[in-house]
């Protein structure tokens, strides 16, 4: 009989968005680690700098286990903050100091959830009043589910700067073929859709 462990399936899928999210950053420069690549501005730094956070305020601030409580948040981090502060680097910010915040954001969360039963409540300032009272439980399955999306918009965002592709450098996901198999492949797609649309 297989033993449930609720938090341990929990953890191992949010640290593989979270490594898979990182993953994207390796082995490209400043420009393309920070450039715009949609018209809203997304950016693989800036997902960076987002998801970390998304951990910081979900697993921290809602449970009363704030992370900056000896020294003030940055900038981007406050309530007065300009919209969007938190999806993208300045060029103050470097890479090294927004990957590490991320790591250090995820051994944060990593204790609440070890501490805290699955079932303990939190409130979530800024959430409406009638929803902020939130269990480990649900504010698990947000988290999770946020990371994931954006692991996905980092995956496109590299696919767009390099050609790189995949989920991770050991489970990428994709069917085994050249680039010549993914030229006529993505040809096909195109005559599809025009065909498709009329075109």
């Amino acid at each position: 009989m297989i033993e449930a462990n609720p938090k341990a399936d929990f953890l191992r899928y949010l640290q593989e968005a979270r490594d898979a999210l990182l993953w994207k950053l390796d082995g490209l420069s400043e420009y393309d680690v920070r450039r715009p690549l949609t018209p809203t501005g997304t950016n693989l730094l800036g997902l960076v700098k987002h998801v970390a956070g998304v951990e910081l305020a979900y697993f921290g601030d809602t449970f009363g286990r704030p992370f900056f409580d000896k020294e003030p948040p940055p900038w981007w981090y406050t309530r007065d903050a300009e919209p969007n502060a938190d999806m993208w680097a300045t060029a103050e910010e470097s890479r090294e100091e927004i990957v590490g915040l991320y790591r250090q954001a995820w051994e944060h969360s990593d204790r609440t959830i070890e501490t805290l039963a699955l079932d303990a409540t939190g409130h979530v300032p800024w959430w409406p009043e009638e929803r902020r009272e939130v269990t480990l439980h649900h504010v698990l399955v947000r988290v999770i589910c946020d990371t994931q999306r954006h692991a996905g918009h980092a995956d496109i965002v590299r696919e767009l700067i390099d050609g790189s592709a995949g989920y991770t450098p050991d489970k990428d996901s994709l069917p085994a073929a050249d680039r010549a198999w993914w030229e006529n492949h993505h040809r096909r797609l195109e005559r599809v859709a025009r065909d498709a649309g009329g075109n």
